[in-house]
């Protein structure tokens, strides 16, 4: 009986095809200057928890089932009269995946979660941040096939962030499209 281990698509892709095809594309002289996925950012930001506590928690749960990861809540670094925000008073959450888990969510991201968005035509290329990190903001988190829609207290979006080690959005942008995230077509 064999153990092999299983290893997400994404991160076999781009051991076996997208080094090379990015080392070709920017003319890299070394496999260490080619980008490569960091990690990835789930965050909620949650308002309405100022007036219900309850709300983070149920953020958190949610994280968790979408991640399979702990998730942890974030606090008000200071205190905010126009939001009625106190310092320490629970605003979101959070969790960042790396490594093995990273592959997975994004495999899943790409094939299942994405197509599920309604109206869907691609994602907007204009989420870059000038030094090669990506940002995605999602306005339902029912689109994951982990969360039971029975079970929704209430529809929130959240937002996702692709760190990469790409010096240049372009760089970024080629290696996310790569992994298989559908942007726009933009003249």
């Amino acid at each position: 009986m064999s153990t092999t281990k299983y290893t997400p698509r994404p991160q076999v892709k781009y051991k076996e095809e997208i080094v090379s095809a990015l080392m070709e594309e920017f003319g890299y002289k070394s496999i260490m200057q080619v980008p490569k996925l960091e990690k990835i950012v789930l965050s909620q930001g949650l308002g309405a928890a100022t007036a219900d506590k309850k709300i983070v928690d149920y953020a958190i749960e949610e994280l968790e089932l979408i991640t399979g990861q702990k998730a942890v809540g974030t606090i008000s670094k200071k205190d905010e009269a126009a939001f009625k925000l106190r310092k320490g008073m629970p605003i979101g959450a959070k969790v960042t995946l790396r490594g093995e888990k990273m592959y997975e969510f994004l495999e899943r991201l790409v094939s299942a979660s994405l197509p599920r968005v309604r109206d869907f035509s691609g994602i907007s290329a204009t989420g870059f941040d000038g030094r090669g990190n990506y940002n995605l903001g999602i306005k339902e988190q029912i689109i994951f096939p982990e969360i039971n829609i029975d079970k929704i207290k209430k529809i929130q979006g959240l937002d996702i962030t692709f760190v990469t080690s790409a010096p240049t959005d372009k760089e970024a942008k080629s290696l996310l499209t790569k992994f298989g995230l559908p942007f726009t077509k933009e003249n």
